[in-house]
């Protein structure tokens, strides 16, 4: 049996769920509101401030679902109530990275600066302290579309192995290379 799947959802106080009649399931919070289509063979019973996930049959579909269901809804109950936020830093001499509302003007190193937009559902801020390296920090309450957005931006410059240069999440521990062998 699954374990993820088997496990109650449980949902905090101001957190109210509803299921629609084609398994569309509807959070809202404090932090907004979020939807997610289910699959139909998954049957979701929300009662008593619990949300519990069953499965018709031990199929190794139904098995896959049954704890991909049970994490998104998690997911979006804890994006509703606390958030989620990203750390990202452009590491590189002359990277610079500034907002202006919902637009990321980025300096990257190449001949251009790369403007940016995000979703409106995501907060973005920028700081450049002396001594560091530039950050952004993103903030939104769907985990799955902070995350594609961050994805997105480290893809324009990815950190190269040599001396790290490009865009990295914070705290990321990048593989290091050895440059030429020195003498023979």
């Amino acid at each position: 049996m699954s374990r993820i799947g088997k496990q109650p959802i449980s949902l905090p106080s101001g957190v109210t769920v509803t299921v629609s009649k084609v398994n569309e399931v509807t959070v809202k919070g404090p932090k907004g509101e979020l939807k997610q289509p289910i699959d139909r063979d998954i049957k979701i019973e929300v009662k008593d401030n619990i949300i519990e996930l069953g499965r018709p049959t031990d199929q190794i579909r139904h098995r896959a679902l049954h704890g991909l269901s049970r994490a998104l809804i998690s997911n979006m109950v804890k994006g509703v109530t606390e958030g989620y936020k990203k750390e990202m830093e452009l590491v590189g001499v002359g990277f610079k990275a500034a907002n202006q509302g919902n637009t990321l003007d980025l300096s990257l190193g190449y001949s251009h600066n790369i403007i940016f937009d995000l979703p409106k559902e995501i907060k973005v801020s920028t700081a450049q302290e002396k001594g560091k390296n530039p950050t952004i920090s993103l903030e939104s309450n769907d985990k799955q579309l902070l995350g594609q957005v961050c994805a997105k931006l480290r893809s324009l410059r990815k950190p190269e192995p040599y001396k790290g240069k490009g865009v990295k999440f914070a705290g990321e521990v990048l593989r290091r290379k050895a440059g030429k062998a020195a003498g023979k």
